[in-house]
């Protein structure tokens, strides 16, 4: 099948380039670079042997999309692109609405134009607002609490409405819980712009001495150990989901949603334990206050996943913190090389 991956110099992106190319898939990447780096998808033909077809195009530029639709035969669509900073979207919103839902909607048309109906969508257990309950399951009402989550739910809405006014579209919504860890070769992994938004990449910046703390928002929560709880998954069990979620749309399921997580949530003091455990160093930490809207704890059922996609997470937080830990080492400045 020939494949085209928005976004795919990113970090799930690339991750997912492989496990496609691995499964004998052909990959077209579409990529605007500003959240990720040329060298990945170089990194990404060494591990798969294989060359991918990369095209710097922003899904916004309805022309320069055409043209790749044009010059190549499609099958279907794995959309990653987009602007994912919680934090940034508050203070940014216009942009992030415009980038995330105008682009998927430059995306939807084009792909009607070349009869390419087939999409897996890259969505977010942000959907799930603060939910009431754990483990979260695909039933649960949806919200958002910031302009990113918004951005997501406002996608997963516009492509069910495209599938039942035209049941030709056949999209997959795949809901993540939160990414972590590398490839095992360490040529590839999470290379934030600026100061890192998430925990692992927080940690492992710490451990290699680019940062000097990590502050952890709070220590009154009603958990293990009073510091907040979630469901992390390795990035490589993500990209495979993507894989076998490609294969379902042959049985046209039609706007269907499916987590994506392990099932069971780690605190962040496990994982600053683990970490330590895997990398032999100390991580320097204190506690700070509670964010707004951070929740106690959040982690998936993901039963619904392994009924219908025969996927199930198979990387425990020891393989997590380990490859986490070996891409930082070997990559201190991730990507960009001393020289640049």
């Amino acid at each position: 099948m020939n494949v085209l991956v928005t976004g795919g110099a990113g970090y799930i992106g690339s991750h997912t380039c492989i496990e496609l190319m691995s499964a004998g898939h052909e990959v077209i990447v579409v990529d605007n670079l500003s959240n990720s780096h040329p060298e990945s998808l170089k990194r990404v033909e060494v591990l798969a042997g294989k060359s991918v077809l990369f095209y710097e195009v922003d899904i916004c530029d309805a022309d320069a999309l055409s043209a790749v639709f044009e010059t190549n035969t499609i099958d279907a669509v794995i959309h990653f692109a987009g602007l994912k900073a919680v934090g940034e979207s508050v203070a940014q919103p216009g942009r992030y609405y415009h980038n995330n839902v105008t682009g998927t909607l430059v995306l939807c048309e084009v792909m009607a134009n070349y009869g390419v109906y087939d999409l897996v969508f890259s969505s977010s257990a942000t959907v799930y607002g603060d939910p009431a309950s754990v483990p979260i399951n695909e039933q649960f009402p949806l919200s958002a609490t910031n302009p990113y989550g918004r951005s997501k739910l406002m996608i997963e809405e516009i492509l069910r409405d495209l599938h039942v006014s035209d049941h030709r579209w056949n999209p997959i919504l795949l809901r993540y819980f939160n990414p972590v860890g590398a490839h095992h070769s360490g040529l590839i992994g999470e290379d934030p712009n600026g100061v890192p938004n998430n925990l692992m990449p927080y940690i492992t910046q710490v451990a290699i001495g680019k940062l000097k703390q990590l502050s952890v928002y709070g220590n009154d929560y009603d958990t293990v150990d009073g510091s907040g709880v979630r469901d992390y998954i390795h990035v490589v069990d993500l990209a495979q989901g993507h894989v076998k979620a490609l294969e379902k749309l042959s049985e046209n399921p039609g706007a269907v949603a499916y987590n994506l997580g392990t099932g069971r949530g780690y605190s962040v003091l496990e994982v600053i334990s683990a970490f330590e455990r895997a990398s032999s160093k100390t991580i320097p930490h204190q506690f700070v206050d509670r964010r707004p809207g951070d929740v106690a704890s959040c982690y998936a059922d993901t039963s619904f996943a392994l009924q219908e996609l025969g996927w199930k997470a198979s990387k425990g937080i020891d393989e997590m913190t380990r490859d986490s830990w070996n891409w930082q080492n070997k990559n201190p400045n991730g990507f960009v090389f001393e020289s640049e």
